[in-house]
C-alpha cells in the first residue's frame, strides 16, 4: 500500500483534497446540530427534572442575568431607573429575546433587589438554548446593558449565552498549538518541508474528522464538547504519528536507501506501529461507553473518527507527500553531507545513547528517583474532589465572574446555585416549613403549583461548589422530605452536578478496569509477553495519579492559577476523569508501543534483553520526547480556548504526556525492564499457541540479491575475537531472517571459530553474544558461495542495528 501511494502520489493527494473539500462543503451546507443531551437515569435530580418538564414545558429558552450595583444611594433611585429601565425595554424588543423580568415590575420584582438596595438583577429569557442563540444578538444585549453604565453605576451580565461572547476567537488555541508544534518540528528536522509534513497530515486528519462529526450531529446526539476534544486529540496524534514515520524515513535516506524504498520501509515499520497505536487510542476512547453516560457517546464518536482519519492520512497521504519531496525531506546541510561523505553508519549516538547506557548501568537508582518524583506529584490526588465549575471560576476580569460575585454579595453565596425541590404529593406547607428550619438554608419560596407539581426554590447559605451545599442536598433527600411525608425530589444545577459526580465516581473503577484490561490484552498479543503489558498498565496508573495530582494542585488548590489566567480554584470537573483517562491511556499506549516495538525487534534478533532495552531506548527516546513536546504545546494552547473544561483538560493532558514521556518511558520503564531481565518476554507456552498473531513489526520479506544460480543451502563461517585479537570461546551466534525468524544457532569453539547454515542466498542478520562482552549484530549479504565473516566483541559496546 505504501509503495502504491508513493508511486500514485498525485491521485492520492487529489483524493484527500477532494475528501476534505467535499466534506467541508457538505458540513457547511448542513450546518451544525450539536445537542448537549445530558441525562442521568435513576438519579433524584433526573426525576426532579422530568417532573418539572411535564409541569412547565414552556421554559425551554436560556435564561441569563443583568446585574447592576450602585456605589451611593439605592437601585430604586430615579436616576438609576431612568438609565436601566430603557436598556431593559430595548433588550426585550430584540428579535430572539423571549422576555425580560425587571425588578421594577411590581411586587414580584421587589425580590430581585438586595436587602440593602445596592444590587439588583433582571432575567433575560432567550427564545433558544444558549448554543443556538446568535452571537450577534448576545453581543447586542451586552452592549445595550453596559451602555447604561455611568460613574457609580456598574452593570455586569452572567449566563451561558453571555459566556459565549467573551470567549477568544474560534481557532485561536488551535493556531497557537500548530505554531508551537511547527517550531519544535523545525528544530528537530532542520528542514521546512519536513516540518510541514506532520502539520499537513494533522490538518487533513482533523479537518475530515471534524466535518464528518458535524454531519453526524444531524443523525445522532453529539455534544458541542466533542469537536473541541476531537481537535485537541487529533492535532496531537496526527502530528505525532507523522513525526514517527518521517523520522524513520529520513533515517533510511541518511543510511543510503533510495527514497521510495526508505518510504516503504518506514511505513512497513513505523506505519504498522502507528496503525496499532491508533487502534489502542480508539479502544481507550471507546472505554467511555462502559460508564453508560449517554452524553459521552457523541464524544467517543467525534474523537475516534478524528483519530481514524489521522491514522489514514499518516499511512496513505504521507507516503504520497514523501514521493513529491524525495530527498528534499532532508535539510540542505544533510543532503550536502550525504553527497560528500556517503551514507551514515547504523548506530545510535549522542545524548540518547549515553542516557540509554546510564540507565543500563544504574537501573535501581534511576527507577527509585523516577518513582519518588511521581509519588510526590501524586500526593494531591488524595484530596481530589469532583464537581462542576461555574462562572464563579471564570477569570476575575470577565463580566460573567463580576456578575456572579455581585449576586453572591447582594443575595448570598447560595443564590448562584439554588436548589429546586419538586413535590408531587403530600403536605407542601409542612415540607416548606421543614426545609426552612433546616440548617444551611437561606431562603425558601414555593411557586404556584401546575398540573399537580409544586416547585420549591431553596437558596442555600453556601456556594454551589461548597461541600456544605452537598451535605444540605443529602439532608433534604434523606431526612427532611421523608419526615414531611412528601413525595419530592431535589433538582437544580447544583444537585445535578452532585449526582453526576457521584455517578462518575461509582463507575470510574469499572471504566479504568476496562481500558487497562483491553490495553493489557492488545500488548500481550502484540509483544507475546505477560510482563510487558503488566508493566504498561502499572505505568498508566502511575501517570494518571501524578497528572491528577498536578490538576488538583493547580485547579483545586489554586497553585499558579493566577499566572495561567484561569480564574478561581474549585472542584475538578466530574466528566474530566473519564475523558482525560481515555486520552491518557491511549496516548501513553502509543509511546509504549513505539518504545517496546523497537526493543522487541532487537530481542527477537539477539535474545539479549540488556541489548534490546538499551538499543530500543537509544533509538526511540529522542523521537518520543520530541513527539511529547509537540503534544504538550498543543494541549497547553487550549488554555486560551476560553472554555474552562478545555483548559482543565489541556493542562491535565499536557502534564500527563510530559510525565509519561520524560520520566516514565525514558527512565522508569527501561530501568524496570533492565531489572526484570529476560522475564520481560515470558509467555506460557500454552498461551502462546492460543493467542492470535498481530504483527506490530514488519512481516518477513524475501529479499534476495541477484545470483548466478538458483542457489541452494550455503554457510557463513569465521572467527569471534575480542578487541585484543584473542579468540572468544562459547559465544552464541544466531542467524535470523529479516523478519526476525531464527534460522540457525551455534556456539563458538575454543579457537573462536563458528559455522552457521544458510538456507538460501539473501540478506540476513548475524548476531553474536558472550558473557562479559557487549553484543554485536550485523547484516550479511550471502550469495551462493560460503561467506567468511569475522566478528569482534568489545566490552560495554553500544551496537544499535536498525
Amino acid at each position: 500500500m505504501a509503495r502504491w501511494c508513493y508511486r500514485h502520489r498525485l491521485v492520492v493527494l487529489l483524493l484527500w483534497v477532494g475528501a476534505l473539500l467535499g466534506l467541508g462543503a457538505a458540513a457547511s451546507t448542513a450546518g451544525t446540530d450539536y445537542a448537549n443531551v445530558f441525562s442521568l437515569p435513576n438519579t433524584d435530580s433526573k426525576r426532579a427534572y422530568d417532573q418539572m418538564e411535564k409541569a412547565f414545558p414552556e421554559r425551554a429558552g436560556d435564561t441569563d442575568t443583568v446585574v447592576w450595583k450602585v456605589d451611593t444611594g439605592t437601585v430604586r433611585d430615579q436616576s438609576v431607573q431612568s438609565r436601566i429601565q430603557p436598556a431593559l425595554e430595548k433588550i426585550g424588543k430584540m428579535a430572539g429575546v423571549g422576555g425580560v423580568t425587571s425588578p421594577y415590575a411590581g411586587d414580584r420584582g421587589a425580590a430581585q433587589i438586595s436587602a440593602n438596595g445596592k444590587i439588583a438583577y433582571a432575567q433575560i429569557t432567550f427564545a433558544e438554548q444558549a448554543n443556538a442563540v446568535p452571537k450577534q444578538l448576545v453581543q447586542d444585549v451586552v452592549d445595550t446593558a453596559q451602555g447604561a453604565e455611568r460613574g457609580g453605576l456598574h452593570v455586569e451580565l452572567g449566563g451561558q449565552a453571555i459566556q459565549r461572547v467573551q470567549e477568544p476567537p474560534t481557532g485561536l488555541a488551535e493556531m497557537i498549538g500548530i505554531l508551537a508544534a511547527a517550531v519544535v518540528l523545525f528544530l528537530a528536522f532542520g528542514s521546512l518541508f519536513a516540518m510541514l509534513l506532520p502539520i499537513g497530515i494533522a490538518i487533513f486528519g482533523v479537518g475530515t474528522g471534524l466535518f464528518s462529526t458535524q454531519l453526524l450531529s444531524h443523525v445522532t446526539s453529539v455534544p458541542d464538547l466533542a469537536p473541541l476534544l476531537a481537535t485537541l486529540i487529533g492535532l496531537g496524534v496526527g502530528i505525532d504519528y507523522a513525526l514517527f514515520i518521517v523520522t524513520r524515513h529520513r533515517r533510511g535516506i541518511l543510511r543510503g536507501m533510495d527514497p521510495e524504498e526508505s518510504a516503504v520501509t518506514a511505513l512497513n515499520t513505523s506505519g504498522r506501529a502507528v496503525l496499532f497505536a491508533g487502534g489502542t487510542v480508539c479502544i481507550a476512547l471507546a472505554g467511555m461507553l462502559v460508564t453508560n453516560l449517554r452524553f459521552l457517546d457523541g464524544v467517543v464518536i467525534g474523537t475516534s473518527l478524528t483519530v481514524v482519519f489521522s491514522v489514514l492520512a499518516a499511512v496513505t497521504l504521507l507516503p504520497a507527500l514523501l514521493g513529491f519531496l524525495g530527498p528534499r525531506v532532508l535539510s540542505r546541510r544533510q543532503r550536502r553531507k550525504l553527497a560528500a561523505d556517503g551514507p551514515e553508519p547504523e548506530r545510535a549516538s549522542g545524548f540518547a545513547a549515553r542516557w540509554s547506557a546510564s540507565v543500563q548501568k544504574r537501573p535501581r537508582s534511576i527507577a527509585a528517583m523516577a518513582l519518588v518524583v511521581m509519588a510526590i506529584l501524586a500526593i494531591p490526588v488524595l484530596s481530589l474532589r469532583l464537581g462542576a465549575t461555574d462562572q464563579g471560576n471564570d477569570d476575575a476580569s470577565t463580566t460573567t465572574r463580576k456578575a456572579y460575585d455581585l449576586l453572591a454579595e447582594g443575595f448570598g453565596p447560595g443564590f448562584n446555585g439554588p436548589l429546586q425541590v419538586v413535590s408531587t404529593s403530600g403536605d407542601t406547607n409542612k415540607l416548606v416549613q421543614g426545609i426552612r428550619s433546616t440548617a444551611g438554608v437561606a431562603q425558601v419560596a414555593a411557586l404556584p403549583p401546575a398540573q399537580g407539581v409544586t416547585v420549591i426554590q431553596v437558596v442555600p447559605t453556601t456556594s454551589p461548589q461548597s461541600e456544605k451545599t452537598d451535605e444540605l442536598i443529602d439532608t433534604l433527600r434523606d431526612k427532611v422530605i421523608p419526615d414531611a411525608g412528601a413525595q419530592a425530589h431535589v433538582g437544580g444545577v447544583t444537585a445535578i452536578s452532585k449526582d453526576f459526580s457521584t455517578v462518575t465516581g461509582d463507575r470510574l473503577p469499572l471504566f479504568i478496569a476496562t481500558i487497562i484490561g483491553l490495553g493489557f490484552l492488545l500488548l500481550m498479543i502484540a509483544f507475546r509477553s505477560l510482563v510487558v503489558p503488566l508493566t504498561a498498565a502499572l505505568m498508566n496508573l502511575i501517570a494518571a495519579a501524578a497528572s491528577f495530582g498536578v490538576l488538583v494542585a493547580i485547579f483545586q488548590w489554586g497553585w499558579g492559577l493566577s499566572l495561567l489566567g484561569l480564574g478561581k480554584e474549585g472542584p475538578i470537573n466530574a466528566f474530566l476523569p473519564v475523558i482525560m483517562l481515555s486520552l491518557l491511556f491511549g496516548l501513553s499506549m502509543d509511546y509504549q508501543v513505539f518504545l517496546v516495538s523497537r526493543m522487541h525487534e532487537e530481542w527477537v534478533h539477539t535474545k539479549d534483553n540488556a541489548r534490546a532495552v538499551r538499543v530500543g531506548l537509544a533509538e526511540t527516546s529522542r523521537v518520543i520526547n520530541s513527539a511529547a513536546l509537540i503534544m504538550v504545546c498543543v494541549f497547553l494552547a487550549f488554555v486560551l480556548s476560553g472554555d474552562s473544561g478545555a483548559a482543565m483538560a489541556g493542562v491535565g493532558l499536557a502534564a500527563a504526556v510530559a510525565l509519561d514521556a520524560f520520566i516514565l518511558r525514558t527512565a522508569l520503564v527501561p530501568a524496570a525492564m533492565h531489572l526484570l531481565g529476560k522475564s520481560n518476554w515470558w509467555l506460557p507456552a500454552g498461551l502462546e499457541k492460543r493467542l492470535p498473531h498481530l504483527a506490530v513489526e514488519p512481516a518477513e520479506e524475501a529479499e534476495s540479491l541477484p545470483r548466478a544460480s538458483a542457489g541452494g543451502p550455503t554457510v557463513v563461517h569465521g572467527f569471534v575475537r575480542d578487541a585484543e585479537g584473542a579468540p572468544v570461546d562459547g559465544a552464541v551466534l544466531t542467524l535470523l531472517s529479516k523478519g526476525g525468524r531464527q534460522l540457525d544457532r551455534v556456539t563458538s569453539l575454543a579457537d573462536g571459530s563458528y559455522i552457521v547454515s544458510v538456507p538460501t542466498p539473501g540478506t540476513y542478520l548475524l548476531s553474536a553474544t558472550a558473557s562479559s562482552y557487549g553484543a554485536r549484530a550485523r547484516h550479511v549479504v550471502v550469495t551462493d558461495e560460503p561467506m567468511v565473516c569475522d566478528l569482534e566483541l568489545t566490552e560495554g559496546e553500544v551496537d544499535a542495528v536498525n
